[in-house]
């Protein structure tokens, strides 16, 4: 019996979200990302429908593009002007490079496959754009964009979204019935597309901060979610009717929010909606495959779809290498930026139906883009077998300032609670540390954290090792602390030493290497949760306090028990039932 219309659209929602929930996890297991697996969900479901899942998978890509506006106006919160500045360099500069080039090398390539020239140019200069979408997610899913590439890329991909205008110019200019355009409305296309701007740059300014505040006034949460959504839409629909991208205005109006006081209640309400709606563009990128073009020319497909990621990676890698990054920031950049974007489907839908090319050839292309996107996750990995293991990450670090009493390795979530009471009672401290977006970070609220390896005696030594009255190590990896102890006591045996241990098993190891304290991470903050639990079960504080105590004195007990050699040691200390209180 046949579905109904509605019957039918249930089914294929629940085909997506069954096709979701099965392939991101195991992709994310398998340490290939979540948007392979939200890609690879799509294909699926085309399949299954036989490319059939909707009468216009394109409108489902349109759709689903809200997704990646959404995605725009968080970074751009995350970015106030004063920040977007610093960017200008990267922005103008390395993002300028590389659409020419790269788009000039691509026409090139392309003549060489026989195209007239003005296709060449659009098919070049297309190919030229990434995707903005796939890149900052996968960028926030590894923990990267603050990273030295992390922010070359944004910077490249900003320039991009930038070229959108002109780019949809020149395909009007270079269509074959493009003789009644001239120069002159090029002119006006470019000075309404800058005006936009001007007019949401203004009203981000001036009326967005006391709208937020009038609305907080209501108290209602769903009207500050409803304003927030507004304002993304209203933004988006203004560049696009000026020429340019949704995404673009979406970043626009998420930059002038950047320093308003409503900006994390803004994002919170704008999450749910950005990671719902940015899974089904990356589903949607799947369903719009046609399934007849790969089938028919898939030989084509996957000769060109590596070969054009290949080109644009050696393109910007050269590029990243003239302006002097070092190699590991430039390598990590070109792979990041080597599959075509989603602003390609566009581009080369517009130059198809103004007879630029022939539809057959747009069907090509926009396969191509798709494939790519798809093995972007995977060709990234490659990156790391061509990185320079001892450049990862590395920033030039001075230790002229390293005038600490106390030296404090590792600066997470741990070492930064840490240094709290040393600064309280006014304890001069260097603080270590090995992750160089981390460094970074640490400026923003105040921190001078230095740059450095812990495991090596040199990195030591010039933080002032042998000035440092004691060593905290804050580190997460049970396997680097013991090597940090190690290179510290082969330096200085008789220092004091104390560290951070992940589990009972680490804690015993510790006891080995004769540190002078060490707490496990979860401890206290478990013992201080019961015990305010026991007070607020009606408890007396002192009470509650002594069984705290009690509870450490056990547990001190237990480990130096199994320290000697026993794991299974000192079982009695352990309390598994409760305890009868002892009569006065």
């Amino acid at each position: 019996m046949p579905f109904t219309a509605i019957e039918m659209f249930f089914l294929q929602a629940l085909a997506l979200l069954t096709a979701a929930c099965i392939c991101v996890p195991v992709f994310k297991k398998l340490g290939l990302g979540i948007v392979l697996g939200y890609l690879v969900a799509g294909v699926l479901i085309n399949l299954l429908f036989q490319g059939q899942f909707a009468d216009h998978p394109e409108e489902l890509l349109h759709f689903s593009e809200f997704g990646v506006v959404l995605f725009l106006f968080i970074i751009g919160l995350e970015l106030n002007p004063a920040n977007l500045w610093k960017m200008r360099h990267d922005i103008f500069g390395l993002g300028a490079l590389q659409m020419t080039i790269t788009g000039i090398v691509l026409s090139i390539a392309c003549l060489l496959l026989d195209f007239n020239w003005q296709a060449s140019v659009v098919i070049g200069f297309g190919m030229a754009l990434s995707s903005t979408a796939l890149v900052m997610s996968h960028l926030d899913e590894k923990g990267e964009r603050l990273s030295a590439h992390g922010r070359k890329a944004f910077g490249i991909l900003l320039f991009q979204d930038l070229a959108i205008v002109p780019l949809l110019l020149l395909v009007a200019l270079l269509a074959p019935t493009a003789e009644d355009l001239t120069l002159y409305h090029s002119l006006i296309n470019v000075a309404i597309a800058l005006a936009a701007i001007l007019v949401l740059v203004l009203i981000g300014k001036y009326l967005l901060d006391p709208l937020f505040q009038l609305l907080a006034k209501t108290r209602s949460q769903e009207i500050m979610t409803a304003c927030a959504l507004a304002i993304v839409i209203a933004a988006a629909m203004l560049m696009d009717l000026a020429g340019m991208s949704y995404a673009m205005g979406a970043f626009i109006a998420g930059v002038m929010l950047a320093e308003s006081s409503y900006r994390h209640e803004v994002e919170a309400n704008i999450e749910p909606f950005k990671g719902l709606f940015l899974g089904l563009f990356f589903m949607a990128v799947g369903l719009s495959l046609n399934m007849d073009t790969l089938m028919s020319q898939w030989a084509s497909i996957l000769l060109l779809a590596p070969l054009v990621m290949l080109l644009k990676t050696l393109c910007l890698y050269l590029i990243a290498r003239v302006v002097k990054l070092c190699h590991n920031t430039a390598l990590l950049t070109a792979f990041s930026l080597s599959q075509l974007g989603e602003f390609g489907f566009v581009l080369f839908t517009a130059a198809s139906s103004i007879l630029l090319f022939d539809p057959p050839l747009s069907s090509l292309l926009i396969a191509i883009i798709s494939v790519t996107m798809a093995l972007s996750p995977i060709y990234n990995k490659l990156a790391q077998f061509l990185v320079h293991k001892d450049q990862a990450m590395t920033i030039d670090e001075n230790f002229d300032d390293a005038q600490g009493k106390v030296l404090i390795i590792g600066f997470g979530r741990f070492g930064q609670i840490l240094s709290q009471p040393l600064f309280a009672d006014g304890i001069a401290i260097t603080i270590l540390d090995n992750d160089a977006s981390r460094v970074n970070e640490a400026k923003k609220f105040g921190f001078r954290v230095h740059f450095g390896d812990g495991c090596r005696r040199d990195i030591l030594q010039a933080a002032g090792i042998m000035k440092v009255q004691a060593v905290m190590v804050a580190t997460d990896q049970p396997k680097i602390t013991s090597q940090i102890i190690d290179t510290i006591k082969s330096i200085k045996p008789d220092i004091q030493i104390y560290a951070r241990s992940y589990d009972r098993r680490h804690s015993i190891a510790l006891y080995a290497q004769e540190v002078n304290y060490s707490v496990r991470e979860t401890f206290e903050s478990a013992l201080m949760l019961s015990q305010k639990a026991l007070i607020g079960l009606g408890l007396d504080e002192d009470v509650a306090a002594s069984h705290v105590q009690d509870i450490r004195k056990r547990d001190r007990k237990r480990l130096t028990l199994q320290a000697a050699g026993d794991y299974y040691a000192g079982k009695d200390q352990i309390l598994s039932q409760p305890v009868d209180p002892e009569p006065l």
